[in-house]
Formats: C-alpha cells, structure tokens, sequence
C-alpha cells in the first residue's frame, strides 16, 4: 500500500463500483458524514463519500457539504475528484460528454456555504476555483483513453431541487455557462477553505430546458449508469498517476492570505 495521502471521490452508486471496502461515519462539528467507504484503487488508498447519502436520500439543497468536506479532510485527505451529472447549455455538447470544468457560477440561495461564519474574517482566493494540477490530470487522462471531454466550460451550480426553466437557462447561456448541475457549489469553495485540491469530472446526462423536449430524472438516472464505466476508468488511472504532494498548486496554500489574523503562527495554526 502507497503510503501516499488518501484521495476522496464524490459521486453516485456508479462511481461506489470501484470502491469496496469497509465503511463508517465521520462525526463532525456540523454532523455526522454518510458512510464513507475506504479501499485501494490502482495501490493507492482512496475513500468514497456518496453525496446523497446511503440511501440517495438528501435532495442538493439539503446535502450536508460542510460535514462532507470536513469529514474527509479529518481522514488525511488532500486532494477531492468529485463526478457530477450535469444538463448541457452549450449546443455542441451532447449527452454522454464528459466535461472539466474550468470555471463555476453560484446560483444557489440556502445553504451553508462556508466554514468561516466567525473570527478570523477570511476571504478565499477562488480565482481558479478548480484545482489546476487535478483538473489537468483529470483532462490529460481522458484524452490518453480517447474520451471526448471538453475542458474550457463553466459550470453554473444552481439550487434544485427542480429543474431549470427555459429562461433560466437563456440567461445563464448569457453569462457564459456551457453546463448546469445542482451540486458543483458550495463544495468546491468549501474544499478551498480546507486547503484541499478539489477538480470535477462532470457528465452530460441531458440537454437543459428549452433544449430538449421534457426533462426527465429517470432519463438522467439512465445516462448516468450508461456512463458510470467510462468515469470510472477516467479516475480509476487518474487516481494511479496523482503527484505524492500538492504543495505545488494554489490549494495548499488557500489561508495564507485569505485571513485577517495578527501573527503568522495564528494562520498555521488555523490551517491545521
């Protein structure tokens, strides 16, 4: 076994088909994790945490992200895949692509988006919201396995849990997203403020409104198992080929001049 730091990956029960293993719970000062699964994918160890629950039992607006970022950070986590199905605004997309994004668009209104509700006053940087070093890697992979993945696309995180409305798309489509889903936010910025890498491997399940004729969550369910096998050896090999340290990218040093702190040493010891 690598004694590299463990890897976490996000997602459905497709993605759980790599992952077998023991599993357990995660208690956190925001709640309890799901049962989070660990094993050994390519050598290297490797947990999966089902974003829904066991059971897919929490709707997008209702997951528990802080509990889920934490919980993971807490098992020695350094870098998140996360796998996201998502509706394709940009036309030249079409069900079954694989997307990483490259930028993301928070259109949610109620839920808990970061871990700094108090003192110290932290502002992250999300200038690159997606970890660059995975987020190439991620790309890199799915080229060398002949995948048609599209890497220049913004991602809009929009509430749920209902589906968009033909208008709602219109202007998003205005302000630059290629893609929409209901989950890419807050995750991505809470893994930041942990200082964790964190990269999307995002599919398309369906076109959105107004660009197909119905929406349909069992359509959606059905793509997404259609695509379970071509994520899962994407990550698979992405998994195999992480760098042993991620001190060499933005994320790792997320706080450093993010907080509003006296001293150096209050900073580093906030991070740990």
């Amino acid at each position: 076994m690598s004694n590299k730091p463990p890897t976490a990956i996000i997602g459905g029960s497709g993605v759980k088909s790599i992952i077998k293993g023991d599993e357990k719970t995660i208690g956190t000062p925001y709640g309890p994790s799901p049962p989070i699964t660990h094993s050994l994918v390519a050598g290297r160890s490797v947990y999966f945490l089902p974003r829904h629950g066991e059971h897919h039992q929490y709707p997008p607006h209702m997951v528990n992200y802080r509990a889920n970022i934490w919980a993971l950070r807490q098992l020695g986590v350094e870098r998140i895949i996360a796998t996201n199905a998502v509706g394709g605004i940009n036309q030249e997309l079409t069900p079954g692509d694989i997307v990483i994004p490259v930028d993301i668009i928070d259109m949610t209104k109620s839920r808990k988006g970061t871990f700094y509700d108090k003192a110290p006053v932290t502002h992250i940087d999300v200038s690159q919201p997606y970890c660059p070093t995975l987020r190439r890697l991620l790309i890199d992979t799915a080229r060398m396995k002949k995948v048609n993945v599209h890497e220049n696309i913004a991602m809009a995180a929009t509430e749920g849990p209902r589906y968009e409305t033909p208008a709602e798309i219109r202007m998003l489509r205005t302000v630059g997203c290629g893609i929409v889903g209901m989950t890419g936010a807050p995750e991505a910025f809470l893994a930041r403020e942990l200082q964790l890498c964190y990269a999307s491997i995002s599919f398309v399940s369906n076109m959105a409104a107004g660009l197909q004729r119905q929406l349909s969550a069992r359509e959606v369910e059905e793509k997404g198992r259609e695509t379970s096998n071509i994520l899962n050896s994407v990550i698979v090999e992405a998994v195999a080929n992480i760098p042993e340290r991620h001190n060499d990218c933005p994320c790792s040093n997320a706080l450093v001049q993010a907080q509003l702190v006296s001293n150096a040493a209050e900073v580093e010891q906030l991070a740990r």
